[in-house]
C-alpha cells in the first residue's frame, strides 16, 4: 500500500487542470486565502464566506448554467453566477447526471 505524505499547511486540493473548485482540507474562515496548485503555477484565493472541512469554493469566476468540475469531472450546473471564492454547494449547483433536460451540450 503506498504512502502518502502530508505537508503541514496545505488547506486545499486542486486535481485536475480542468478544475474550476479547489475542495478544503481544513475549516477556512472568510477573508482568509488558500493556495493551491494548477499544472505548474501557485494560485491564492480569498474566502468570501466561512467554509467548512471537504466543501468546494471557487478558484474561477463560474456563470449560471456553467458545469462545476471537481478532479476533473463534471458535478453538476450552476444555478446562480458564483464568485471567485464563494462557497460552491448544494445552494448555488445542481446535478446534471441522469437528467434528460440536462444532456450533454444542453448545459454551457
Amino acid at each position: 500500500m503506498a504512502e502518502m505524505a502530508y505537508q503541514q499547511g496545505i488547506t486545499c486540493i486542486v486535481m485536475d487542470e480542468k478544475d474550476n473548485v479547489t475542495t478544503l482540507l481544513t475549516d477556512v474562515k472568510k477573508g482568509e486565502s488558500v493556495i493551491y496548485t494548477k499544472g505548474n503555477q501557485t494560485y491564492e484565493v480569498t474566502l468570501q464566506q466561512d467554509v467548512s472541512f471537504g466543501h468546494k469554493v471557487a478558484i474561477a469566476p463560474i456563470n449560471k448554467a456553467e458545469k462545476i468540475v471537481k478532479y476533473g469531472e463534471v458535478i453538476g450546473a450552476a444555478t446562480t453566477a458564483i464568485q471567485l471564492g464563494e462557497h460552491v454547494h448544494v445552494h448555488n449547483i445542481e446535478g446534471i447526471r441522469g437528467r434528460g433536460d440536462k444532456r450533454a451540450g444542453g448545459v454551457k
